[in-house]
């Protein structure tokens, strides 16, 4: 049997052995919309909670649009245009209005990077698209700390002083703070990295309820949820994708209610109970954007633990094409690797502030307490593989044959777009 994993900006054609018994996990299949920009249209002039963006534009004399970066499939070029026109309609000037890249702590996205991730050179030709930069002090906004935890607040100054404000994204399971999308968008998307590090430090992390798609009692989700609040009206634009990127759930409108509405919305797709645990699961890291670095590939290792019998298996192939991460990143793995899981735990719960991107680290700990973790990355060069602290496999069927010989079980759970899908044990 011939299974399809996501891989790259194509799919990588993974051939079982003999022997397996595969159960391969997708998405519930949802229908597509037929007309995108109907659809858009729809939602942007009847949103939830919130007038239509015609009416919140009157009157304004400045917007900002946040987008996610590189590393998230956002469509963009769907929505983008019809937003400011309709804000142009309205009465604000283009030269008011900013299309903000909300990076968080990654990398700024520029030239042709940019251009493909906006998706429309209308977009580019009429209003100002720019990145955050977390790092720069003077681009931010004090808005104090929030009231439960003390997160301090800083925001980017161009998102916190615009007249009308709107997050757009994608709402998908996220491994940290449940789902992505809505309030994850402003922080960490536009947030300064004091309050970033905060709330990646070890004592969220480490918290049960930090998990995916989980948002009752998560930290982050809470903490995300105050920051907004900070800000007064706030709005959303949010998008639900299938497998093949193909448009399949649009909402608008504050916020807070318009997420969650396609939160609901994406839980029937994405979670997925099997009803048992595997001892090997083959799973990919969704392909491109995410499977551009090491970084966030350590996603697909996390989310499917949930099926993971322990002292099992997870083997992950992603094509790694850009490299390992940040710089940073690339310092908290040496410092796992030269100290071992336990005592590099131990430097991170005496911390307030996360050191930048060690974060992913301590979230690559969780599936290695459970069971074996294998990277498939044909494409990783000698001197990051040895900083991965997982065992690099050279043949995905070879690795397969080994896990489900050294089980003694020939069953195995495949899950071709890795952690865009959640399976849980449970039942249906």
């Amino acid at each position: 049997m011939s299974v399809e994993l996501a891989y790259g900006k194509s799919t990588l054609t993974l051939d079982l052995p003999e022997g397996v018994n595969p159960t391969v996990i997708r998405k519930t299949p949802l229908p597509i919309l037929a007309d995108q920009a109907a659809a858009i249209r729809d939602a942007l002039d009847r949103p939830i909670g919130a007038p239509p963006l015609g009416k919140l534009a009157k009157g304004k004399s400045s917007a900002c649009i946040l987008i996610c970066d590189i590393t998230r499939p956002v469509p963009n070029h769907l929505f983008l245009q019809p937003m400011i026109r309709d804000m142009m309609d309205a009465g604000i000037p283009t030269d008011r209005i900013t299309v903000l890249v909300a990076t968080g702590l990654h990398r700024p996205n520029e030239g042709e990077e940019l251009a493909e991730l906006v998706g429309d050179p209308w977009v580019l030709e009429n209003v100002s698209v720019v990145n955050h930069f977390a790092r720069n002090d003077e681009d931010h906004v004090d808005l104090g700390v929030t009231p439960k935890r003390g997160v301090p607040v800083k925001l980017d100054r161009r998102f916190v002083e615009a007249d009308l404000k709107i997050a757009t994204g994608l709402v998908e399971p996220h491994f940290m703070a449940g789902y992505s999308g809505g309030r994850k968008v402003v922080a960490p998307g536009v947030a300064h990295h004091e309050a970033i590090r905060t709330f990646h430090n070890a004592k969220f992390m480490e918290d049960p309820a930090a998990v995916q798609c989980n948002l009752d009692g998560n930290p982050l989700h809470e903490e995300q949820l105050a920051i907004v609040r900070m800000l007064g009206d706030v709005y959303a634009l949010n998008t639900v994708i299938d497998e093949d990127r193909n448009l399949i759930n649009v909402t608008f409108g504050e916020i807070i209610e318009s997420h969650l509405a396609s939160v609901e919305f994406v839980r029937a797709s994405t979670e997925v109970p099997v009803g048992r645990k595997f001892k090997t699961i083959v799973t990919s890291s969704a392909g491109y954007p995410l499977d551009k670095t090491y970084y966030q590939t350590v996603k697909a290792m996390v989310v499917p633990m949930d099926i993971l019998e322990p002292g099992g298996t997870i083997i992950v192939a992603s094509e790694i094409s850009e490299g390992f991460g940040s710089p940073e990143f690339r310092a908290a793995q040496e410092r796992l690797v030269a100290l071992g899981p336990d005592a590099f735990l131990d430097t991170l719960l005496a911390k307030s502030h996360a050191d930048v991107d060690e974060w992913q680290t301590e979230m690559q700990l969780k599936p290695m307490r459970v069971g074996n973790i294998q990277l498939y990355a044909p494409n990783m060069p000698d001197e990051d593989r040895r900083i991965t602290g997982i065992e690099m496999v050279d043949s995905l069927e070879d690795a397969i044959a080994a896990a489900v010989a050294h089980a003694g079980d020939p069953d195995v759970a495949v899950i071709p777009e890795g952690p865009y899908v959640v399976p849980f044990a449970r039942g249906a």
